[in-house]
């Protein structure tokens, strides 16, 4: 006897076989005990020499790739049994929306909405960003005229690549049922921490909001003059009632809780503050782009064997140091209760400091061997984490 599943799953299947009438499939999440191919898959169809393929793209947190296959190529793949669990097709005349159970059940939605496939092919990459955005204006990024000066490109790219990532990383948490659904009543709320002169909290704001996301926005940061400097932008921009600056250390400030933590480039253990105040605010989804090493790096005195023969090299020792440093911040917060991933957000050609640590608070138990793993790091290199103290591991 065939499951609810497998009827849903035959369904997506039949409209995938039609052609004519298929808009879009979006498959994400990831089933319980289940490793998928790839974050997350967009299908939709396009019109190539006249004929009508499916352009799969397949994001790994990191970039985007596209490859177009006839519909019964795409079919072949079996990406729909692959591990992921949220899979939505929306074809001519409506939607199903499945959303399988950590107990393997299916939780099926379906709407009687109109859909129309945008069969362009090849498209241009937009920019999120419009660079003549009055906040980008007021930031300081783009000029008067609306062009982004020379001196702030690589942080307009910066900022741009953040959102890319923060938007489709937002979306898998809500459909995962980890962040409830955003709504004027009850809106979204982020929290950067460390905002300096504001370029990705002002960012936040207004994409999420042009993307329908009701948003409320606060930034941190330690100075007195950037709280007045990006108060005085938000009120020039009327935006004042959903987006907020306070002067306060992040290991000390009077916010207890948001449901997005974001820190760009927080130097040093201001990124452990920015990490412990994630895990503690209970924050479901943080986006931490960490920013110089030198905690663990100066604790690296006894070295193990074979490992001395990269550390006496100063660059390697600092580079080894600098991983070991966001390893061992990353299996904290597994053992915490995140599902954590370490992706490149942007070219090391616009910044050296690349590397994010994105973390989804699923509230899975870390197994004995992750703690094993962890013990037994600290133990080999005789560090302790500003992390672990901060949190008391």
């Amino acid at each position: 006897m065939e499951s609810t599943l497998d009827i849903a799953l035959a369904e997506v299947v039949a409209t995938l076989k039609n052609s004519e009438n298929f808009v879009r499939l979006v498959l994400s999440g990831r089933r319980r005990n289940m490793q998928t191919p790839t974050e997350r898959i967009d299908v939709k169809p396009v019109l190539i020499k006249g004929e009508i393929k499916y352009q799969v793209s397949q994001s790994d947190g990191r970039a985007m790739t596209a490859k177009n296959y006839s519909p019964t190529e795409f079919i072949a793949l079996n990406y729909l049994d692959s591990g992921f669990a949220n899979i939505l097709l929306e074809e001519k005349s409506g939607s199903i929306s499945i959303r399988i159970t950590k107990k393997g059940e299916a939780l099926i939605h379906r709407t009687k909405d109109q859909f129309e496939a945008d069969l362009s092919h090849d498209r241009a990459k937009a920019r999120l960003l419009d660079a003549s955005d009055p906040f980008l204006i007021e930031v300081g990024i783009s000029d008067a005229s609306g062009k982004v000066k020379a001196s702030k490109s690589d942080k307009y790219l910066q900022v741009e690549e953040f959102l890319r990532l923060l938007v489709p990383s937002l979306n898998s948490a809500i459909e995962a049922g980890h962040i409830a659904k955003p709504t004027t009543a009850k809106p979204l709320s982020v929290v950067d921490l460390g905002c300096g002169h504001a370029y990705l909290t002002f960012a936040a704001h207004q994409y999420l909001w042009s993307q329908g996301i009701p948003v409320n926005v606060i930034g941190i940061d330690v100075r007195e003059s950037a709280r007045a400097r990006n108060n005085e932008i938000a009120k020039k921009l009327g935006i004042s009632k959903t987006i907020n600056f306070l002067a306060e250390e992040i290991s000390q400030t009077s916010l207890r809780a948001a449901d997005v933590a974001i820190a760009l480039h927080a130097c040093d253990t201001a990124t452990d503050d920015a990490i412990s105040w994630a895990v503690t605010a209970d924050a479901k989804l943080a986006l931490i782009a960490p920013c110089c090493h030198h905690d663990i790096q100066a604790q690296m005195i006894d070295i193990p064997e074979p490992w001395q023969m990269m550390t006496r090299n100063g660059i390697m020792k600092e580079r080894l140091g600098d991983l070991i440093t966001d390893a061992l911040r990353m299996q904290i917060m597994k053992l915490l209760g995140y599902r954590v991933e370490a992706i490149e957000f942007i070219g090391g050609e616009h910044t050296p400091r690349n590397l994010m640590i994105r973390a989804v608070k699923t509230g899975a138990i870390a197994d004995a061997a992750e703690k094993s793993r962890y013990a037994e790091m600290i133990s080999l290199w005789k560090v302790k984490p500003a992390l672990a103290s901060l949190l008391n591991r």
